[in-house]
């Protein structure tokens, strides 16, 4: 029997159960109870969701639990020093301690996070890497595993989480079984800007955001610079520092996530050759595209068209 524990605070959100169900999956595909889970929180007893309706909880003590998984909410909510205290226990007695989401910023206030890759909600990894300089966000990935400790973009990433913990349990058939139950995707394909508004880069100023729509409307150029520069109605250099102060990323980077998400789009589409999408978004080749591909979303374009068509 494989012991979950499954913490909740004060507005949690419900959509963070849905790993818990991945879970009840995997002991129907097996037909025994290999996982039983119990919900968790500081002091027990009934804890509000933010849907409103609460959940009958048990409070912390020395139980030992193979996985500890954090819930998450809609919004950053004060971390108490019970949850501090008990996430640190964890990382000391369970196999494996999880954060999903907003998760995170609770492994991330106990320290456990320091010097680890992490991820969580694109809206979120911002904020999460200024407060905590010491964690290494990488905020495109669906999830990530740095040692014992593991953590997932948005609530619905939960259940990608949790189907590779039930794959390194019980390994691939089982967790392809229980993706199908689920209708969900055993691995899904690239990272979490093609589920988000991630490429919106949502600048501070107009003469920024000019260039962002110049660059979208001639992803065919070389969109050098000073191109985008002088789109702006700056000089080069001043157009680099603001455009990085305001975006979080350097104008080469942000065109070439564009260029992605353009060309991911026409191959969902699925009308028009590799060739012509590569030179439709501004990357000259095929070779070229799929590099960029590589390093955005993780997946070659073959990956990400070849799940569009099965989607379809």
């Amino acid at each position: 029997m494989h012991r979950i524990g499954f913490v909740v605070f004060p507005k949690f959100q419900l959509m963070g159960f849905a790993a818990v169900t991945a879970f009840e999956m995997a002991n129907v595909a097996l037909g025994e109870p290999v996982y039983e889970t119990e919900l968790l929180s500081e002091r027990g007893g009934e804890v509000k969701s933010s849907a409103g309706f609460g959940v009958l909880t048990k409070s912390f003590d020395d139980t030992h639990y193979d996985t500890v998984m954090f819930g998450a909410g809609t919004t950053i909510e004060p971390i108490t020093p019970g949850l501090i205290e008990f996430a640190r226990h964890a990382l000391e007695t369970a196999r494996r301690v999880a954060a999903p989401c907003t998760g995170a910023f609770v492994l991330a206030e106990s320290g456990l996070l320091d010097g680890r890759r992490a991820t969580t909600h694109w809206a979120f990894a911002r904020q999460l890497q200024e407060r905590f300089p010491a964690v290494k966000v990488e905020e495109d990935r669906i999830f990530i595993v740095d040692g014992s400790v593991w953590t997932s973009a948005g609530m619905t990433a939960s259940i990608d989480l949790a189907l590779a913990m039930i794959e390194k349990d019980h390994g691939q058939d089982v967790a392809r079984s229980v993706a199908r139950k689920l209708v969900v995707y055993h691995r899904r394909a690239g990272g979490q800007s093609q589920f988000s508004a991630l490429l919106e880069l949502d600048p501070k100023s107009d003469r920024i955001q000019r260039s962002i729509d110049y660059a979208k409307a001639n992803l065919r150029s070389v969109l050098s610079v000073e191109e985008l520069a002088d789109a702006a109605g700056l000089s080069a250099r001043q157009f680099s520092r603001a455009f990085r102060a305001e975006t979080g990323q350097s104008p080469a980077k942000a065109v070439e996530n564009l260029r992605v998400e353009a060309a991911r789009l026409m191959m969902e589409q699925g009308r028009h050759s590799m060739d012509v999408i590569a030179e439709e978004t501004g990357f000259a080749d095929r070779d070229r595209m799929r590099r960029a591909f590589l390093r955005a979303l993780g997946q070659p374009p073959q990956a990400i068209r070849r799940n569009a068509r099965e989607s379809a």
